[in-house]
């Protein structure tokens, strides 16, 4: 950072550098020395969270850039992003990786231990400032696939957006079973329209069925390109980013589609996905071999983290040994389709 730094500038002391003197000093004097009037007090306790960290952004004349840069050298992975919304309010961290940055960012902006921490107060439920009234809050990673807290930690290694900055308008997916009985190929459509302004990425999650230890693999990725990609082999468990065409400001939509390469699992009996927020429509269509159709075929609708089913209904297998389900207004939970070989 030292060579990015201009030279009239005032020293940038990084966190963990002390310079010896009096115990409360501050860790960055970012701003240059224009005399006494140039030291100001720092922000008011009894301001909210957001309010207090951009009063001492604004006062360190630190860029969140720079910031981002100086909380990765100790090892916190934070996005421009991620801190814009902190500083506006937009949400406040809650993993632990977040905590620690805020403590972190205490050091750095030259503020007294826990002056950021006191201000959080309890987690917020993810999503609720994005849902149109009356509908249900989003769910939290952990609530959509229960017990499964390695894509939460995987989530949270990628420092993935807010599931509430793109609102789901239509999600249609394609599922394709093959002439020996196995689900082989995803194809998956989604229109999104972005809740805030600068968007730029959404994170998926694909896993392959219980014991299967080999993942699934995101292909010919449409009007978007595939970003960092974690595979998890032991429990058949990808996580990928799709970086968007161009940056979404507020309202702005986009389509985006890509294939997903399903692993071999046996005779395959069902297909369902997970919502962690409510979607306007989705439509999932099955389409079966034509010379292998099974014999009965049904809807299935589930709670958040329920393993029984909430809902089931009869569906017609047409002449082009297809099924489908349409879904409007869809809350969060799961839908899916079930079928029988005999």
């Amino acid at each position: 950072m030292g060579s990015q730094q201009p030279q009239h500038a005032g020293r940038l002391r990084l966190v963990g550098q002390r310079d010896s003197g009096p115990e409360d000093a501050p860790v960055v004097a970012a701003a240059p020395d224009h005399g006494p009037a140039a030291a100001s007090a720092p922000p008011a306790p009894a301001a909210g969270f957001a309010d207090v960290l951009n009063a001492a952004i604004e006062a360190s004349g630190l860029s969140l850039d720079r910031i981002r840069s100086a909380l990765a050298k100790q090892g916190v992975r934070v996005s421009i992003t991620t801190l814009s919304y902190w500083r506006r309010g937009r949400s406040q961290p809650e993993r632990a990786t977040s905590l620690r940055a805020v403590h972190l960012l205490e050091e750095l902006l030259g503020l007294r231990h826990n002056t950021l921490s006191s201000l959080l107060g309890p987690p917020r439920p993810r999503g609720r400032w994005v849902t149109p009234p009356g509908s249900p809050d989003g769910l939290r990673v952990e609530q959509v696939w229960p017990g499964e807290q390695e894509i939460a930690e995987v989530f949270a290694e990628l420092d993935a957006p807010p599931t509430g900055e793109l609102e789901r308008l239509s999600i249609h997916d394609s599922y394709f079973v093959d002439a020996n009985r196995r689900g082989h190929l995803l194809r998956m459509r989604q229109v999104v329209r972005a809740t805030v302004a600068e968007v730029t990425r959404h994170v998926v999650v694909h896993k392959a069925d219980d014991g299967v230890t080999v993942c699934p693999e995101i292909t010919s990725v449409r009007h978007a390109r595939l970003g960092r990609v974690r595979r998890r082999p032991e429990s058949g468990l990808l996580v990928a980013e799709l970086l968007l065409d161009r940056p979404l400001g507020l309202g702005d939509s986009t389509v985006f589609e890509y294939e997903v390469e399903i692993p071999d699992s046996g005779e395959t009996i069902d297909y369902g996905r997970f919502f962690a927020v409510p979607v306007r429509e989705y439509v999932l269509q099955v389409h079966f071999d034509p010379g292998a159709v099974p014999v009965q075929c049904e809807r299935f609708d589930r709670s958040p983290a329920e393993e029984v089913d909430r809902s089931r209904q009869q569906l017609w297998i047409g002449a082009s040994a297809s099924a489908h389900v349409l879904a409007t207004d869809q809350r969060p939970g799961q839908v899916g389709i079930r079928w029988q070989w005999e």
